[in-house]
Order: C-alpha cells, then structure tokens, then sequence
C-alpha cells in the first residue's frame, strides 16, 4: 500500500464518471470537507495476502500522522497513481470500507467514492509536516510483529552510578522522577521531581544537576522523532560552504562542496583508523541485496525497514541500511575457530540507505543516503561479549572525543535491556554507567523483541533540545543462527557466536551535524567557534597587504604545505581589515598579515581564531606548534585553489 497525507485547508471532489465495471454505487453530488487530513491511497496487489494487518497498519499510521498534525477528520480518497501495481477492486473497497468504520469511532470520517473519475480542488496548509508519505509493507509474519512490537512494554530509570534505579515517567510533556511520593502539580519545570507527602524534600532523581540528561528523557519518551522548526546547524553548513540540499536527487541526499568533503573525509579517515587499530579487519561489501536470499528474506520480515527497493535485469534488490547484510554473509563463508573469538570485521559504508520519512529528514541529522561505519564481533560468550562490549566502549569515547565533541559536555548516555538480561548482568550494566561517570538513561524491556537483548548509546542534545545518537553497540542473540554463521570450539562441536553491532561514532553526516550544532550554542554563549584544527578546512590563512607580497605568501605556503599543514592565499584587491574579518567570517583557525614588517623580521603576527590575540611566531615554531596539536590525527591536503582569486562560491 502506498499513501500521501496531506494536511488541508479543504478538499472539494465531483464524482463525474465511472472508471471501472466494479466501481461502488455513489451519488453524483459535490462534496467539501475542511481543516481535514487527506489520505491519498493506493491498495497494491501484495496488500491481498493480509488485508486485516494491512488495515491495522493503515489505521496505526493514519492516527499517528493525524496525531502529530491535532486533525480530527479523515478523509480517505481511493489514488489509483500512486501505484502501478494495483490489487483487485473487491480487495481495495474492503480496505476502505472497514478503513472508515474503524475510524469514524475516533475521527470524523468522509470517504471519495472508490472505481470514479473525480474532479477535485484541494488546498495544502504548507507547513513542513504538510505532506507526508508512508508506504505499508506486510506480510503475516510482520503483522503480527508489528502487534508485538506495540504490545512491548517498557520502564524508564535514571541509573545513577551507585547502581540505583531511579523511576521516571513523562507527564504533560516534563519528566518526573518517581521513587515514591505524590507529584508536585503546581510545577511545570522538566526538572521537577516527586516530593514527599510534606511537600517538603524531592524523593526522586533530581534532574537540576543533569538537564541535558532530562532533555534525553523527555526526547526518548515522547517518541517523536518530527523536525518542525530548522535546525540551526542547516544555516551553518551552507554557510560555510560545507553541504548543501540537491534539488536534482531524492530528499535526504546532500551535495558535500569541497570543504565539507574535505570534513567528511578527515572524519572517515579517522574512525576507519581507530577502529583498524583496536583490531578489525576492514572489508568492502554490496551495496543491494536480493529480497528473496533466504537469511535476508527472514530478517525483512522479521523487522521491515523503510528499504530503497531496486528491480535489476535478474531480481528485486533492495539498498543496504547497514553493513550488517554484507558482513554477515561474509562471515557465514569464512571457517572461524574459538581461536579466532573475538572476530572482529568492519566496514565504512558508502553509502547506506534508508528511506527516512519527509517530516522527519533534517539537515545532516537524518538523511535517506549516508556513511556509516560498522564494527561486528564475534564473541563466544556472554562473558567474552561483556569484556569485548567494555573495549568497544573505550574506543568509542576515544573516537567521539577526538572528532571534536566532549563526553562529559556533550553526550549522555542511554541503556537499553531486556528484563531477564539486566537480572542476570546487572552487575555489567552498573559498570558501563560507571564507565560512564554519571547518571544515565535506562530503558528495561519486559521481554525480547529486537535481535538484541541489551545495547548502549552516545546521545548528542542539539540546539532544538532532540536528542540524535552518535555511538552504539549491541548483543545480537539471534543473527548468527539466522544467518548460519558458526565457530568451531575447543570440543570440535560447531556453535553459534553472540554478534557485537558497533557504530564507534555514528553516521559520518551525523557527526557533522552535531559538531555545527555545538558551534551554534557556542556562538550563542559568545565563544568563537571552530573545527578541531586537524579537521579545519582551512587551517592558516595567508594575507597579503597589496600585491608585491604575494609572492612572500607563495613562499611561505610551500613550506606550510610541505609540512602538511592547508593553507591559501587571499590575494584579492581588498583591504587587510576585509581580509581579516572575512577569515573570521569563514573560521579559518589561523591568519597572518604579510607586508614589508613580516618579511624583513623572522616573526610572524598570527591571529589566533580560538582566542582573539596575536602571537608573534617564527615560521619555524609555527609548524612546530600546528604539528603538535595535529598529532595522530589523519591528514588531507585541500582540493580547492590554493589563491582567493581563483576559488568560485559554492553558496552565497
């Protein structure tokens, strides 16, 4: 089934005709409904083998959107060109008619006339979250999964690092620790806690110390993942020239100009490298995968993701959204002893694909193609997953914390955990908090439903107060005999391993949206923003005072460069104020004026971005210095002209 919502004013049809032999009886009359939700929709030909659960889930996406939006009628309007792969006209008008009656006991429900040529007027509101689609893929299996996963129940806790679980629950719209005690009803402050019965001392986590940790809860508890205002860090990559929207492409796929690919490839360098260091074996696998490959079948069905599909000369494939698929039946090929155990594998995919929904794709936050490294392991054991998880944990915060983002300032951590799971490792789950170093985020499912039984996370908070993941890693319980996938141990008696699912530092783009977000609150705070100097585009910027020191710069740009240091030259016929402010402006970490002064002396004035001053350097002590700070991070040289002159604007 393929949908378009669309959020209206009014919508007015005519039925004028009958366009099939089946078409339902109707009177030829117009009809208007305003301030509606129009739900555009085509019944495919797949949608037979599961009209019941096809409904369930229609109706389920039909009350979220209409949810989200506070629309109170629906109207349902048979759209034959949304698909071309239509079902039977009996099957489809059975899905709109029990569609509808379903509906109309919460909603007010009109319905267009199915099998008849309309004419029809409608009216957008236009606001972000104005048309949305959805396409509804099911079979028995996943309907019946997609029930269970509603049906999961979960509790929340603050877990603090003396291994105390703190209830909290979420209640118009603040989070509330709830040890014991009556709400304080009069507070509307997301930091409110449960008071004693005297009103008079907090019971619960108080949240005072830890807001950001509060804006996790809240974000992962609400379960609202939709963008309505733009983030800030849009106006910054475009300002800076770094990534930009591509009018020409699906939403959800950037064009990276120079510098931003300068960005994303100095990231990808460095993750590739840390992971490589701590020990996985970097491979390259597929980008498409058969649907009907037996493995790959049993887990789409298992747990339907929003797939690219692609129909090839020889099958229907669908676009990988993790390295996962490749990696897996790599392994299951590959003879592994105990020996081998922990096996470690990993991949810098790009791309992966996803197809994100409209309302909920945000600049570099969430995008339909992007770049994600992927670490699996292979551990025998529970014991050995917990020791390989720590190691993984360690690399991760090595990884975030060199791109340029502070753990203690900038991320919060959240856990993930079957019940029977954190009964039987509680003792390991208190220790990754403790690892940590503060209070964190604690999900405890009541039973399995995800391949999964515990996992963590690194959450970035932006300026918006959402909360994104970076990092994260799992205990995968089920793949391995999925996917058949087997060690042979000290017995001689083939096994099934446990799976590690690592990311160390999230989707590429990701990182960059949330390093341009942290600029943003910094510029806000008054600080200068700026990327770590490895990672800067532009790491010293050149500035002549005329043209006859050119020349000089050319010098001193060869010697920049030969110490793998980027540099350029701002020859153009400005002022030296101009020239300044406008490296400022473009947050080159380092500035230099060169005139007739800085050529006869061994000095030069270097404009220090990070703190507003002027150092006075030799040439010398200044490599010296970038060098040092540069240290065991990757290097790229820039791709753009090296003159000012000779550089075109990518946005502006």
């Amino acid at each position: 089934m393929k949908t378009l919502f669309v959020h209206s004013d009014f919508i007015e049809f005519y039925p004028k005709q009958k366009a099939v032999k089946a078409a339902e009886e109707w009177k030829q009359e117009r009809q208007r409904i305003e301030e509606c939700l129009v739900v555009f929709t085509a019944v495919e030909k797949n949608d037979e083998k599961n009209i019941k659960g096809v409904i369930e889930r229609y109706i389920h996406e039909i009350k979220k959107v209409a949810g989200e939006l506070k629309a109170d009628k629906i109207v349902l309007y048979p759209y034959a060109h949304l698909s071309k792969d239509l079902s039977s006209a009996d099957a489809a008008l059975a899905v709109f008619k029990q569609t509808a009656e379903l509906l109309s006991k919460e909603f007010v429900v009109a319905r267009a006339p199915f099998g008849w040529y309309k004419e029809f007027n409608i009216k957008c509101k236009g606001h972000p979250l104005s048309e949305l689609s959805r396409e509804i893929n099911m079979t028995e299996e996943s309907a019946a999964l997609q029930k269970e996963k509603e049906e999961l129940k979960s509790e929340w806790f603050v877990l603090d690092i003396d291994g105390k679980k703190h209830p909290i629950e979420i209640k118009d719209g603040n989070v509330n620790s709830c040890s014991s005690g009556k709400i304080n009803k009069n507070s509307h402050d997301i930091n409110s806690c449960f008071l004693s019965e005297n009103n008079q001392s907090k019971i619960g986590f108080d949240f005072s110390k830890h807001p950001k940790l509060a804006k996790l809860c809240r974000y992962e508890m609400a379960k609202s993942r939709i963008v309505d205002v733009e983030p800030p860090h849009i106006r910054l990559m475009r300002k800076l020239e770094l990534v930009d929207y591509e009018p020409g492409s699906d939403p959800g796929n950037l064009r990276f100009y120079p510098k931003g690919r300068l960005v994303k490839g100095l990231l990808e360098d460095f993750v590739t490298r840390e992971t490589v260091k701590y020990g996985a074996m970097e491979v390259e696998t597929p980008l498409m995968y058969d649907y009907e490959h037996p493995a790959l079948k049993n887990y789409l069905n298992r747990f339907p993701a929003r797939q690219y599909s692609i129909q090839t000369p020889n099958k229907k494939t669908f676009l990988r959204f993790s390295a996962c698929f490749g990696q897996f039946l790599m392994k299951k090929d590959t003879m592994i002893s105990y020996r081998n155990l922990p096996l470690r594998m990993y991949e810098l995919t790009r791309y992966s694909f996803r197809v994100e929904q409209r309302g909920e794709l945000a600049g570099l936050r969430r995008l339909r193609a992007f770049t994600m490294p992927d670490c699996h392991a292979l551990v025998k054991d529970f014991e050995q997953a917990k020791q390989e998880v720590g190691k993984r944990f360690d690399l991760s915060v090595k990884v975030i914390e060199g791109t340029g983002l502070s753990i203690n300032n900038d991320m919060e951590l959240a856990i993930r955990v079957v019940k029977d799971f954190y009964e039987e490792h509680k003792e390991f789950v208190h220790n990754m908090v403790r690892k940590w170093g503060r209070p964190a985020l604690l999900e405890i499912w009541d039973k399995q439903f995800f391949y999964f039984v515990y996992k963590h996370e690194f959450n970035f908070i932006d300026a918006l107060d959402k909360a994104a993941t970076l990092t994260t890693d799992q205990i995968d319980i089920e793949n391995a005999e999925r996917y058949g996938i087997q060690y042979t141990d000290a017995d001689n008696q083939k096994k099934y391993p446990l799976i590690l699912h690592l990311s160390p530092s999230g989707a590429i783009e990701r990182v960059m949206y949330a390093l341009l977000e942290k600029f943003h609150m910094q510029q806000k705070a008054g600080i200068n923003s700026m990327f770590p100097l490895w990672l800067a585009p532009i790491q010293v910027r050149l500035c002549p005072v005329n043209d006859t020191y050119v020349d000089y710069a050319n010098e001193i740009l060869k010697k920049l460069e030969k110490n793998n240091i980027r540099a350029d030259i701002d020859d153009r016929t400005e002022s030296i104020g101009k020239k300044v402010r406008d490296a400022e402006i473009e947050w080159v970490n380092m500035s230099i004026v060169l005139g007739e002064k800085e050529k006869e002396s061994s000095e030069l004035p270097v404009r220090m971005r990070e703190t507003g001053k002027v150092e006075k350097m030799t040439l010398d002590d200044l490599i010296v210095y970038i060098n040092f700070r540069t240290k065991g991070f990757p290097f790229r040289e820039l791709s753009l002209p090296k003159l000012l002159t000779r550089r075109p604007v990518f946005y502006g």
